[in-house]
């Protein structure tokens, strides 16, 4: 999610949220010939004229847009050594938390001999991921409830056991979600859904008539979800143009520290402590922009000096807050942040001076495996002094 924005305060707001229709239109290209690749069953929600199966969407219900939107369309796929390892169709009303919208992922038969198959917890956080990254709504990380039973879904008229872990969020106004594991003529399939009971499900193969369908509903949920990404950013751009003095600066400052604390908890807990959804997904990048237009405007600055300007200042508070446990929280931390912005905005004679002429010091010998530990080790006993001088003051 590193999309350069520098230019959009002088630009048209049509254009700012005009999607590249040729990109959709080369992406549809590329998906006609994944369909035309296809060498195992593929298979989707059994539509009988309806919603996904048997539920039809509810006009009016909360969306994305306000109202149900119903669809078919191709969600995803992955190849392994230039093979097809997997199809994902989605079903149903992608814009609502309440659905019913139902995926179905079918798996090459057999490649679970090679590649190791999501468990269904992961799929159901893929779900609530999607959910996050289209609709903007976190439903959280811990279930609130969670069962595992097995039932019966109907596969072209017959019916078929399913494994299924049914979850629900943990997050306020979180809905349930379950997901499935079946296996249909030696393909496993993942099934999740949100807004439908997993006996109301009917699968059947897909069809070449089937595709088209498919696939133009690939590029319109793309248009849909760009657009609705787009609406997103500008409101955040507004937002970020509205602070005034150097609040773009702490805003930024604090969001970091934050990222990279949590990336540190999850590196070091070998992926069991989870990173929140929303700093998953990068740090916007309208947040840089605007604390590098501040900067160079009470710094005087051009655009590349700022930059490096704003960069170093994060880069020093992100690893102090790494390795001093006070930053974050106290009264110290709070100065030090305050410092270290004004240090890099007004070039101020701070008292903490000589942290940020070592942090300087240590900036110029990162990569060395014999000056950096000793750099990095008089950058923290600045730091150190600073605090005391502060104690005694």
């Amino acid at each position: 999610m590193t999309i350069s924005s520098d230019s959009w305060a002088a630009e048209p707001e049509d254009d700012c949220l005009a999607v590249d229709e040729g990109r959709l239109e080369d992406q549809e290209r590329m998906i006609r010939q994944v369909f035309a690749d296809l060498d195992f069953a593929v298979f989707g929600v059994d539509r009988s004229g309806r919603g996904a199966r048997g539920v039809a969407p509810v006009p009016g219900r909360s969306g994305a847009r306000g109202g149900g939107v119903d669809s078919d369309a191709l969600g995803d796929y992955e190849l392994l050594g230039g093979e097809l390892s997997w199809f994902e169709v989605r079903s149903g009303d992608w814009s609502s938390l309440d659905g019913p919208y139902v995926t179905v992922r079918t798996y090459q038969p057999g490649i679970e001999r090679q590649l190791a198959l999501p468990e269904l917890e992961e799929v159901i956080e893929h779900e609530r991921d999607r959910v996050y990254e289209q609709l903007g709504v976190d439903e959280g990380h811990s279930p609130g409830r969670v069962r595992t039973l097995r039932e019966w879904i109907t596969v072209d008229g017959e019916p078929v056991p399913v494994q299924l872990h049914e979850e629900l969020g943990g997050g306020p106004g979180s809905r349930t979600v379950w997901a499935g594991r079946l296996l249909v003529h030696g393909s496993v399939l993942l099934l999740c859904g949100r807004g439908i009971e997993p006996a109301d499900v009917e699968l059947r193969h897909l069809n070449g008539r089937d595709h088209d369908r498919f696939i133009t509903g690939r590029t319109e949920l793309l248009r849909q979800v760009e657009l609705a990404r787009l609406h997103r950013r500008a409101r955040a751009r507004r937002g970020q143009a509205a602070l005034t003095g150097l609040d773009a600066h702490r805003l930024l400052v604090e969001a970091s520290v934050e990222r990279a604390l949590a990336e540190r908890a999850h590196r070091s807990s070998a992926g069991r402590v989870k990173l929140p959804r929303r700093l998953r997904a990068g740090q916007p990048e309208e947040q840089w922009t605007v604390v590098v237009r501040q900067q160079m405007r009470y710094a005087s600055e051009s655009r590349p000096e700022a930059a490096t300007a704003v960069q170093l200042m994060v880069a020093q508070l992100c690893r102090l807050a790494e390795r001093a446990d006070w930053l974050v929280g106290s009264a110290d931390g709070r100065a030090a942040v305050e410092e270290a912005i004004r240090y890099t905005v007004f070039a101020s004679q701070v008292p903490s001076l000589p942290a940020q002429l070592a942090w300087a010091e240590l900036q110029a010998r990162l990569g060395d495996p014999e000056a950096e530990p000793a750099a990095e080790a008089r950058w923290l006993a600045a730091w150190d002094h600073w605090r005391r001088v502060r104690a005694r003051a």
